[in-house]
């Protein structure tokens, strides 16, 4: 397992994304973080506000609105596929500033030494998709939501 650190990006084909994160907490506590709505209002949103209403099993579905510093807001959406607890999360996600363009995000969560190494993987329908996604800043945006992840979990150790 790589060291706990910043956000890895890639792009292995040409319709995904591949985001991994090595947090220094136990896996069950990551997987809280991610499923729970109490937790995911305090970091998701990279910090910002975050309204969460989530219904999560299989065929339930989530909606964040992030209340951003300049004032605007932020919604992204999607439906639960499948659920491997604590280990798989298949989802769907869209933003709704951009609304029909439905991507499918696998997260895939691995402990190794009290250590979780989280891997993303969001598969787009085209390749324009995934380079307007790449293009709108969402390396920066994760990057942000998983440094605020990082600090949170340090709270709760």
């Amino acid at each position: 397992m790589n060291p706990t650190g910043d956000l890895t990006v890639a792009l292995p084909t040409d319709r995904e994304v591949v985001l991994t994160r090595v947090l220094d907490a136990p896996r069950d506590m990551v997987w809280a973080a991610h499923t729970d709505p109490a937790h995911l209002a305090r970091w998701w949103g990279r910090g910002n506000p975050l309204d969460v209403e989530i219904d999560f099993r299989v065929g339930g579905r989530y909606r964040f609105v992030e209340h951003a510093p300049d004032g605007n807001s932020y919604a992204f959406r999607g439906e639960f596929r499948e659920i491997a607890a604590p280990e798989r999360i298949v989802q769907t996600f869209e933003f709704e500033g951009a609304p029909g363009h439905v991507a499918v995000e696998t997260l895939v969560f691995t402990e190794q030494d009290g250590r979780t190494m989280v891997t993303g993987t969001t598969r787009f329908d085209t390749v324009a998709e995934r380079d307007a996604m790449v293009g709108s800043g969402m390396e920066d945006g994760a990057r942000q939501s998983y440094r605020a992840l990082e600090e949170y979990l340090a709270t709760l150790v």
